[in-house]
């Protein structure tokens, strides 16, 4: 196994692994550990099929299965993140910086995508090192978030804060929308621990996080902003152009990502699968 960093501080490609092939410990051992340092990893040229893909997933934790968004008609544990060359000028499945599902009481710890048909150019992904922004804050933000609680809703599920439909994305991922147990405040700790290597993330994000514990939404919105700021800069960020086989596994606990929006007219389909770990502490 090599392992490149693909930038300063998150993100890495690693080669010399086929992982249509069996899983020694060894090899598991090593994945789990380039993961913990690089929060994300990409393996190029796998081209796994969704059984392979899934046995990839579980060798960082249990499959999960996630609420509001449909899986494929065979696979629970299997999300097509779609969207068609029909459909312009929508929104697109992710496209804010966020958490995967920050809203649950125990989240996705993370998540693996394999890239099936994408743009020739456009249609990347970005990830955010969010150990990188909570050792970068300045003091009084720190002095803010550290030991204090963030209250996190499903927004886009919910009621209360639904989003407008042209932000929405389009056709091909069917959710579940307006339910109201989806507004339901969830509290999360806003600094967490890496339980294994004791790294410090912060655990705020614009699309689930609407206040700090202890105080309002409005006051609560301008650090929250400046967190934003801070959280997602191009330099603790890492940007992925994908290739057909591609294999990305993310810890969903110490970063950010963001899904680019900015390839009408061209199909793109990524299958993701997602495990499940300790909520976070």
């Amino acid at each position: 196994m090599q392992i490149t960093k693909l930038t300063g501080f998150m993100g890495a490609e690693v080669r010399g692994v086929q992982l249509r092939a069996p899983h020694g410990p060894d090899l598991k051992a090593d994945l789990r550990s380039a993961l913990r340092t690089h929060h994300m990893i990409v393996l190029r040229d796998q081209n796994l099929d969704l059984s392979d893909q899934k046995r990839v997933t579980e060798i960082f934790g249990p499959l999960m299965q996630l609420p509001y968004v449909q899986p494929r008609a065979d696979d629970p544990h299997v999300i097509a993140v779609l969207k068609e060359a029909r459909e312009i000028n929508v929104g697109v499945f992710g496209g804010d910086w966020h958490s995967d599902f920050s809203f649950l009481a125990n989240p996705p710890a993370g998540s693996v995508l394999s890239a099936v048909d994408v743009p020739a150019v456009d249609g990347d992904t970005l990830w955010a090192s969010q150990t990188a922004a909570y050792d970068s804050l300045p003091a009084d933000l720190k002095g803010i978030v550290t030991d204090r609680m963030a209250v996190h809703v499903g927004a886009p599920y919910g009621v209360k804060h639904a989003p407008p439909p042209d932000a929405r994305s389009g056709a091909s991922i069917q959710m579940t929308r307006g339910d109201p147990k989806a507004d339901v405040e969830q509290f999360h700790p806003a600094v967490i621990t890496d339980p294994v290597s004791g790294a410090r993330a912060l655990f705020v994000n614009p699309i689930y996080t609407t206040r700090f514990d202890g105080m309002s939404a409005a006051e609560s919105a301008p650090i929250l902003r400046a967190l934003y700021q801070h959280a997602t800069r191009p330099d603790i960020s890492c940007r992925l152009k994908w290739q057909v086989g591609d294999l990305v596994i993310w810890d969903n606990r110490m970063t950010l990502h963001y899904a680019t929006n900015d390839y009408d007219g061209t199909r793109r389909l990524l299958y993701r699968t997602t495990w499940q770990g300790q909520p976070p502490q």
